[in-house]
């Protein structure tokens, strides 16, 4: 390797959080591995998840589940999207897949398929995210209509939050009202919650959980809480110092001379860009880390490039390492920063050295 901006992803940690998440539910895991496991590699990451005997895995599409399958996994396999076209139904039957109904046409192509099997069907109820998913006016006889069908064998009842990760929002309790009240009298296995679900609202669990952020080990939620500040991070980007310079009082740094000194500057250049994932909009003073002290980025991201401040730290030299975020910087607060959230820092990473260690957290 050359350039030394690289992600390390600690699969302990992975296992820790995982382990976690079925302590503070006793429910059933649904391990979601989507969007190449949110930027930690979809594959390594479900052999682990599926060696620590997770009970489902959860992809959006089939292209995903496939590659899963093609590469050995075989724990159960959740298609969140379901399917779009009947082509694909007899490879969800070759794959044993699981599919989540959430309108009409899919029964409808569902039922006009000569399929060889009965297969698991996961039928979404639209509680308020206004997504996806059936109404509840709807849903009991999308319900019926699969039950009645030899080409289902087993129908989980599902949802999706859209604020949970909002503790002080009633919209939650509006939506589980809306499920409970929709599912009352149906007899079947339940699943509603997402990551800020599972540590935010106990009450909502269900039958199975739906992790996914708080399995990479970032928090879902903008405040500090108790159970988030538990999980462990899985994903460290870094890079290192590639050049070093002391600039006087007022002179700008970056494009758009986007940063003024206000005082004599020690200023250090980090290989590491927008092109990598490392948000443009990130703004002068976000925090990073070096030698185990905080310090701030000045002026503008480049493709490849962000200055940091060094004042304070006479003793940093050039090929020292500079951690952007990982167990000594929460993604969270370096999202929140960037004004985004950690899941698209996550899932934009790219262009980088990925490694994978197997080691306790500290």
């Amino acid at each position: 390797m050359s350039r030394p901006a690289q992600v390390v992803i600690n699969l302990h940690a992975l296992k820790e959080n995982l382990a976690f998440a079925r302590q503070i539910s006793g429910r059933k895991v649904v391990g979601v591995v989507k969007a190449n496991a949110y930027g930690h590699g979809a594959l390594t990451i479900a052999r682990v998840l599926e060696s620590e005997h997770i009970d489902y895995l959860a992809v959006a599409c089939i292209e995903e589940a496939c590659e899963l399958r093609h590469n050995g996994i075989q724990t159960s396999i959740l298609l969140l999207e379901g399917f779009f076209s009947t082509d694909e139904l007899p490879i969800i039957e070759q794959y044993n897949l699981s599919i989540v109904i959430h309108h009409q046409e899919q029964i409808d192509m569902l039922l006009a398929h000569p399929n060889q099997q009965p297969l698991d069907i996961w039928l979404k109820l639209n509680s308020g995210m206004n997504r996806i998913g059936f109404l509840s006016q709807d849903y009991l006889s999308a319900y019926q209509t699969l039950k009645e069908s030899d080409k289902v064998r087993s129908i989980v009842f599902m949802t999706h939050f859209s604020c949970a990760n909002d503790l002080d929002s009633d919209y939650t309790h509006q939506q589980l009202t809306l499920f409970q009240k929709t599912i009352s009298e149906l007899p079947g296995e339940t699943s509603l919650c997402n990551s800020s679900g599972v540590l935010g609202w106990p009450q909502a669990h269900g039958d199975l959980i739906r992790p996914g952020l708080m399995l990479y080990g970032a928090s879902p939620f903008n405040v500090t809480h108790p159970k988030a500040d538990q999980l462990k991070p899985v994903m460290e980007l870094s890079s290192e110092l590639i050049a070093i310079h002391n600039l006087p009082t007022n002179v700008p740094i970056g494009y758009s001379a986007g940063y003024t000194t206000s005082r004599p500057t020690r200023s250090g250049v980090v290989a590491i860009g927008y092109a990598d994932g490392y948000p443009r909009h990130t703004p002068n003073g976000a925090p990073v880390i070096i030698n185990g002290q905080r310090t701030r980025i000045m002026g503008k991201v480049s493709m490849d490039m962000i200055s940091i401040d060094l004042t304070e730290m006479p003793e940093a030299k050039i090929g020292d390492k500079v951690t952007l975020w990982g167990a000594e910087l929460s993604a969270t607060e370096v999202a929140q920063h960037a004004g985004t959230i950690p899941y698209e820092l996550f899932c934009n990473t790219k262009r980088v050295e990925f490694s994978y260690i197997d080691t306790p957290s500290k």
